[in-house]
C-alpha cells in the first residue's frame, strides 16, 4: 500500500462523511443539530481540501510518476 493509495482512500471516506454530514443537516429540523452537522460538514471540507492538496503534491513530485 502506497501514501497516494492511502490518500485516496482517505479522501473518499471524507468525502462519504462529508455527504453524511450534509445530509443529516438537512434532515434535522432542531436548530442546534442542524448547525453542529453543518460545521461538522464545514470540517470535513477543510480536511477533504487539505487530502486533495497533499494527493496534488505527491503525485506531481512522486519519482514513480515521473516519466
Amino acid at each position: 500500500m502506497t501514501v497516494q493509495s492511502d490518500l485516496k482512500k482517505a479522501l473518499a471516506s471524507a468525502q462519504s462523511a462529508l455527504g453524511s454530514y450534509s445530509t443529516f443537516a438537512e434532515s434535522t429540523q432542531d436548530q442546534s443539530a442542524k448547525q453542529m452537522f453543518q460545521q461538522m460538514a464545514q470540517d470535513m471540507q477543510r480536511h477533504i481540501d487539505q487530502l486533495n492538496s497533499r494527493l496534488s503534491y505527491i503525485e506531481k513530485n512522486n519519482p514513480l510518476n515521473q516519466q
